[in-house]
């Protein structure tokens, strides 16, 4: 054989042994055990070392087309649909694709070389990982669930941002709820909160941030939660609590890291999944989400608990109804009026003509947007429904004058957009809730 020959390590030692085995020096019992072969197998590599030279020691293969190898016109197809279809991909999610759309089965190594031989770079670059503590997951599903929202161009660069609200469940990974709203808010996690129950019940804990949906920010403590001993809670914070749901606040994004997770798959994958799906709008996508989508991704993503069982408790539609809303301390005026700011809700007369006037009543803004007004257990009054605003914390003075003058100040809640009282709706709503 003409021309160089390239050996491997393992090729150039056996040279060197052969070598030594035709000049002599050494038998083929010791160089079995050098190359640390049968003897039966050192004769036949000294046959061919003999009658070959150094050639007869390469793989037979050297320089043949392996006949496991892809087809030429396979390879380009993959590329054409990479650059045109799929262009937005990773690889993962583009070998998965491939076999479901495409009919073409390849593993996603081969799409990785592929991709890279052909100077197509990964979608997401990894950065170095910092050390953190690992925190083991819960043993049981319901346990302990994590959730946030995520504002982003889900629908593609032409289309105006939106949140995506999301729920895991920390023991195996599954999503539990997830839906498309305008922002982050009160709304949205209430929204996201009737969605994890319906679904599958009521969870011991929910791990989340410090947003002012969910938490109380400020420092500012009245006289009368001074007394109390404790600040007024969020309107989530006070549906989780009549839920009996433990809410624990993380003081890191790390700390909360499966969710965090979770929204970089979601971004990665479900963008894609809803462009090549032809799906545009909150509405559609949330359908879509519930009725395909979640069952879609637990089967790929969800892992196996190490306990069994479940820590989720039933919880009826009624009591999700009626749990799972805004909600409002307010006083039955003398003509038997609640009035929460421009919304004017009446109460009729209850059982022999009792009048409710000078009653501390609460008032609930339900997720259909309908109202009703609660004597203790009793339902006394009721109101159409209006549209939502989201509500934001604001201090005044019992004697009117701005927060932080003299007078004694209360807690009120003012909505970001206050509405013209012809609009039904009200821009202030006093104590208890955010």
């Amino acid at each position: 054989m003409k021309g160089l020959i390239a050996l491997s390590k393992k090729e150039a030692h056996r040279v060197e042994v052969m070598e030594q085995v035709v000049l002599g020096r050494i038998g083929l019992k010791m160089a079995s055990q050098l190359l640390d072969l049968s003897y039966r197998q050192s004769r036949r590599i000294k046959t061919r070392y003999s009658a070959l030279g150094i050639a007869g020691l390469c793989h037979g293969n050297r320089g043949k087309q392996s006949a496991n190898a892809m087809d030429p016109a396979v390879r380009s197809r993959i590329l054409s649909l990479h650059e045109d279809r799929y262009s937005g991909l990773n690889d993962s999610h583009f070998t998965e694709l491939l076999a479901q759309r495409e009919g073409i089965g390849v593993s996603r190594e081969s799409v990785r070389r592929i991709l890279r031989s052909a100077g197509k770079g990964p979608k997401r670059k990894r950065r170095p990982p910092k050390h953190r503590s690992r925190r083991p997951r819960k043993p049981t599903p319901g346990i302990m669930a994590q959730w946030d929202g995520s504002p982003h161009r889900w629908f593609g660069p032409n289309h105006p941002p939106v949140c995506l609200m999301a729920a895991v469940d920390d023991a195996d990974g599954k999503l539990l709820g997830a839906l498309f709203i305008a922002a982050e808010s009160s709304e949205g996690y209430l929204r996201l909160l009737a969605m994890m129950l319906r679904r599958h019940g009521v969870c011991l804990s929910i791990y989340h941030d410090r947003h002012s949906s969910l938490v109380r920010n400020d420092d500012h403590w009245s006289r009368e939660e001074q007394l109390q001993g404790y600040q007024y809670p969020t309107h989530v914070g006070r549906v989780l609590e009549e839920l009996g749901v433990a809410s624990i606040p993380a003081n890191s994004p790390q700390a909360k890291g499966r969710i965090e997770r979770k929204f970089g798959v979601l971004q990665d994958r479900m963008i894609e999944d809803m462009r090549l799906e032809g799906i545009v709008g909150v509405q559609a996508a949330n359908r879509w989400i519930e009725e395909t989508y979640i069952a879609r991704h637990n089967a790929k993503f969800g892992k196996e608990p190490s306990g069994e069982g479940s820590a989720f408790r039933k919880i009826s539609a009624r009591q999700i109804h009626h749990i799972v809303c805004f909600a409002y301390e307010a006083t039955v005026g003398n003509d038997n009026c609640v009035r929460l700011g421009g919304l004017l809700i009446d109460i009729p007369k209850g059982k022999g003509g009792v009048s409710y006037a000078k009653k501390r009543v609460l008032v609930r803004q339900h997720l259909d947007g309908t109202w009703s007004v609660w004597l203790g257990d009793e339902k006394i009054g009721s109101h159409n429904a209006t549209e939502f605003k989201e509500p934001v914390r604001s201090w005044k003075s019992r004697n009117g004058e701005a927060a932080g003058k003299r007078g004694e100040t209360m807690q009120v809640y003012v909505s970001s957009k206050p509405a013209p009282r012809t609009k039904g709706h009200f821009p202030v709503a006093v104590k208890g809730t955010d």
